[in-house]
């Protein structure tokens, strides 16, 4: 069924205008509701064919459910970011951020500019309701009253987007953040309006360390570059936060260097697990598996993904690529991690590169020789890992860049985090 017979159905349903029902489910299907959910929000708004939705109710933010059709709700505007997407085929700028009062906080979606600015004390009046990650979520549209209080409403939260990266976290908007610029290059790639110039890279603090993306590349965002950048909004790349920089960002060179950690946060396995992904963090453990496809094994030339049987899951027989991987189970007592070593690091556990395994694999006439003597090399020993976690529904991945054997003593490492636990 077309969206248009979608609307028509629910339009003679509920008896309102057919237009207006369009509009609104349009609104809803292109910020990615599901059509189902949209007609069920819309029945909700409307009234079941009641005719119309009657008076919106007053409620604080903590009262708020998905189940509300539209609510009038007084709060202080915490965030306001500024985004454009695809609405109707055509770009739809909105605004984006969080409400409050004193008893919570509220994500929000503004279709129309209202003029809003941190720190503002507004009411907004039938405002519609949403659900959006299993969280209610306000819309603003054209359908909103909004009047701006003089009184300015007193919450328990900060008023403004200004944080440090470790603070970050999928789905905010309209975040301030000033950073030093770690690693840039300039990229092409194949966007929604085709071919889109794009930087991406590695900002850093004193916090930690993010990768990033400019969808609209600021010159002041260069190599080594201390840089204030307003209006930026965060998204999940490969399990971790990522900075995102739009043509709504303001990006200023800062007078001042930022400093930026050398080193990643050190976290225990299940700590590390439970964040649902990070883009730098240590972890220790001992290794007490490696995993089978490890060693020397073979990739597709075309999608570089591992082949069995000279068999890729994508593009069927080919003529695959030798390559050495080492996937090992890290174990510290509180979880297990899969610590997953590239080439270069794999090359110095093993005792050598490429052609050595195969020269290895050939004089064995078995290709498993070379796992082998990974794990003989590994297996029961205490390693420190550094990378990016990801988490997924299949475990827990740390891409590592860095895998060394601990030399410190296990028994002083015990007695420090005692030490520090009684302070």
């Amino acid at each position: 069924m077309s969206l248009e017979d979608h609307a028509e159905e629910l339009a003679s349903d509920l008896g309102v205008d057919k237009e207006e029902v369009r509009s609104d489910l349009e609104n809803l299907v292109n910020y990615s509701v599901p059509v189902d959910e949209a007609k069920q929000s819309l029945r909700r708004k409307y009234g079941d064919g009641s005719g119309g939705g009657g008076t919106p109710s007053s409620k604080d933010v903590a009262e708020i459910s998905p189940d509300d059709s539209n609510v009038t709700v007084t709060a202080r505007v915490l965030t306001v970011g500024t985004r454009s997407i695809q609405y109707q085929g055509d770009e739809q700028v909105i605004r984006e951020g969080e409400l409050a009062d004193e008893t919570g906080t509220i994500s929000y979606t503004a279709w129309d500019e209202f003029g809003l600015s941190a720190g503002d004390t507004v009411t907004a009046g039938n405002a519609g309701v949403r659900e959006w990650d299993g969280e209610p979520e306000l819309n603003l549209g054209e359908s909103t009253s909004l009047e701006f209080e003089e009184e300015p409403l007193d919450v328990p939260y900060e008023v403004g987007g200004d944080r440090d990266l470790a603070d970050l976290v999928p789905g905010d908007r309209g975040r301030n953040v000033e950073v030093r610029v770690l690693e840039v290059e300039e990229k092409t790639i194949d966007g929604r309006n085709g071919e889109t110039d794009i930087l991406s890279g590695v900002f850093g603090d004193e916090s930690g360390r993010l990768p990033f993306t400019d969808w609209d590349p600021h010159a002041e965002i260069e190599d080594g570059a201390s840089v204030r950048i307003e209006d930026a909004f965060v998204r999940e790349f490969r399990g971790a936060p990522s900075v995102n920089v739009s043509e709504f960002s303001t990006v200023e060179r800062l007078d001042r260097e930022v400093a930026a950690t050398e080193s990643a946060q050190r976290m225990s396995v299940s700590a590390a697990v439970d964040t649902g992904g990070l883009f730098d963090v240590e972890l220790t453990g001992n290794v007490i598996q490696v995993r089978d496809g490890s060693g020397l094994i073979e990739r597709c030339p075309e999608c570089g993904r591992v082949v069995q049987n000279g068999q890729c899951r994508s593009h069927g027989a080919v003529d695959a690529e030798d390559d050495l991987r080492t996937k090992a189970i890290l174990d510290d007592g509180t979880g297990t991690v899969t610590a997953v070593l590239d080439d270069e690091l794999t090359a110095e556990i093993y005792g050598g590169g490429l052609e050595a395994a195969r020269q290895h694999a050939s004089e064995e006439m078995d290709r498993e020789v070379v796992a082998d003597r990974i794990a003989d090399r590994i297996v029961g020993r205490e390693f420190r890992v550094r990378g990016s976690l990801s988490v997924d529904e299949y475990g827990a991945n740390l891409d590592a860049t860095e895998f060394a054997e601990t030399d410190d003593d296990p028994a002083d490492r015990a007695r420090e985090f005692v030490a520090e636990v009684d302070a």
